[in-house]
């Protein structure tokens, strides 16, 4: 497909940068010293503000308030639970207020940490109270939260629980038990056990595929680079009676798009079109996205003009896509020109932007002026992320400064300000070890001993990635707060890492 998909091309202003200049840096500083001062927004006529300070108040929706205050009870039980220690205990405590919706919540609570066993203990209990009755949405809720926790087998148990207690399956069910097979590792074998519930599904009355089933099976199939299995479900979706929606493309593109896959991606846009489906902002995001990982930056311009032109407006992501794009690319000067485009439009940078910003000068070999931003993040907020400090830190290391990412991670470590994990060691121990810095690693694994982070096998596999023992490199083994390293031939070079690998 050709660019002319979106027509006309970007330009920021007439005038052409090749080195940030004073104005420049006093920009960025002065943006730095106001970003972060959010205030509260003030009415914006008379009449708003008559109807502000006036004594009569706006009427309560009902749920509203059942949902505020059954969220507050959520609050207070797992704020109660990590001083006793006990969930159970805590909601034995309050057995007289909780019911069904308290426990939908706690799921979800519990889902986004790593306390998924505490699900099963919750529903355990659900199931001893007198009000309890076996319903489908308990179990889809389950199985969900055990799928985004890659318990594919306690899914698949919870499902046959599910039968076993009487209740019949149905659509949402199996779109949550296809959703957490599809979370596995192993994806081929994922999508085609997926592909095997949905057939079931077709031939089942109370359970036949919805648009949200068509959905999740045809993003699967893109991001595993099926093409004939996308094809073969459009057409599916064609002859049923459900009709494709805004995210049924934009999945599907945004699949092709993180693959690399652009001439499927300008495909499937070219099918929404055909549809008079109109892009949305998550749409025009994740083009400009795919064509700069592509460094197709003519297309990726010509959407961001498009996207001008619409009715939908940017929002900080797609600067930031841009900004980091632009940057892999090493071209600083259009970078620090959309990171201008920011502000000129009324738009309030992020902490995100920032760190594009700092990567970007990373990759073209400005680590000043990188740092120069990290400080002025550190002076600005109150609370610096540790993804902040992990970009800097990257910086360092992918132009060969282990002595001062060493240096910055002792500073961060020791002010406290900063809450460093275990994504924080992962990095600085990939890089001490590309540069061969024994005395660094040994200095790394005594700050880990202290803030009790153990090395296991998944960690020593994600922080080393690319330098496995394929490429005849030290094998490191951890023994107390030493690392020992068997060596079968020197130290390779390979390639850097990216940020939070």
């Amino acid at each position: 497909m050709s660019a002319n998909l979106f027509n006309g091309s970007l330009h920021f202003h007439s005038g052409t940068t090749t080195h940030m200049n004073f104005t420049h840096i006093s920009a960025l500083n002065y943006r730095f010293s106001h970003q972060f001062r959010h205030k509260k927004l003030k009415p914006t006529s008379t009449r708003d503000t008559v109807i502000c300070s006036s004594t009569i108040r706006p009427k309560r929706n009902s749920k509203s308030v059942e949902n505020t205050e059954a969220h507050d009870l959520v609050r207070m039980l797992l704020r109660n639970s990590n001083n006793d220690k006990s969930l159970l205990s805590t909601l034995n405590k309050y057995v007289k207020l909780v019911r069904t919706e308290h426990c939908f919540l706690l799921f979800e609570e519990l889902g986004k940490s790593e306390k998924w066993l505490q699900c099963l203990e919750v529903f355990r209990w659900m199931q001893k109270q007198r009000w309890y009755v076996a319903d489908n949405g308990v179990y889809s809720k389950l199985i969900s939260v055990m799928g985004k926790k890659g318990q594919t087998r306690m899914a698949m148990w919870l499902f046959s629980e599910m039968r076993n207690s009487g209740c019949r399956p149905d659509t949402s069910v199996y779109n949550s038990l296809i959703t957490a097979h599809l979370h596995s590792k192993d994806k081929p074998k994922a999508l085609s056990k997926a592909l095997g519930y949905f057939d079931k599904m077709k031939g089942t009355e109370r359970c036949k595929p919805s648009i949200v089933t068509y959905n999740i099976l045809l993003r699967a199939s893109a991001q595993a680079k099926n093409i004939v299995q996308v094809e073969t479900l459009f057409k599916d979706l064609e002859e049923s009676i459900c009709t494709p929606d805004i995210f049924t493309f934009n999945g599907v593109m945004d699949a092709y798009g993180k693959n690399g896959m652009i001439n499927e991606m300008e495909r499937v846009l070219a099918r929404m079109k055909s549809n008079q489906i109109k892009p949305d902002i998550i749409t025009y995001n994740l083009l400009i996205d795919s064509y700069g990982r592509k460094q197709e930056f003519e297309k990726m311009e010509q959407v961001f003009k498009s996207l001008l032109r619409s009715k939908e407006r940017p929002t900080v992501s797609t600067f930031n896509s841009m900004i980091t794009n632009y940057g892999k690319a090493r071209l600083r000067d259009k970078a620090e020109l959309v990171f201008e485009k920011i502000t000129d439009m009324g738009y309030a940078p992020n902490f995100i932007t920032y760190e594009c910003m700092i990567m970007m000068y990373g990759c073209c070999d400005c680590v000043s002026k990188a740092r120069g931003i990290y400080d002025k993040m550190i002076e600005s907020e109150k609370q610096v992320k540790v993804s902040s400090l992990n970009a800097m830190l990257n910086v360092y290391c992918v132009n060969g400064l282990p002595l001062e990412a060493d240096k910055l991670f002792e500073s961060a470590s020791n002010s406290g300000v900063i809450p460093v994990d275990s994504s924080t060691y992962k990095l600085l121990y990939k890089s001490y070890t590309k540069s061969n810095m024994k005395e660094l690693l040994q200095k790394l694994l005594k700050h880990m001993d202290r803030d009790g982070i153990v090395p296991n096998k998944r960690f020593f596999l994600d922080a080393l990635g690319a330098l496995g023992s394929s490429r005849g490199e030290s094998k490191p083994e951890y023994i107390g707060s030493k690392v020992r390293f068997n060596r079968s031939a020197p130290a390779t070079t390979g390639p850097t890492s990216n940020m939070g690998s």
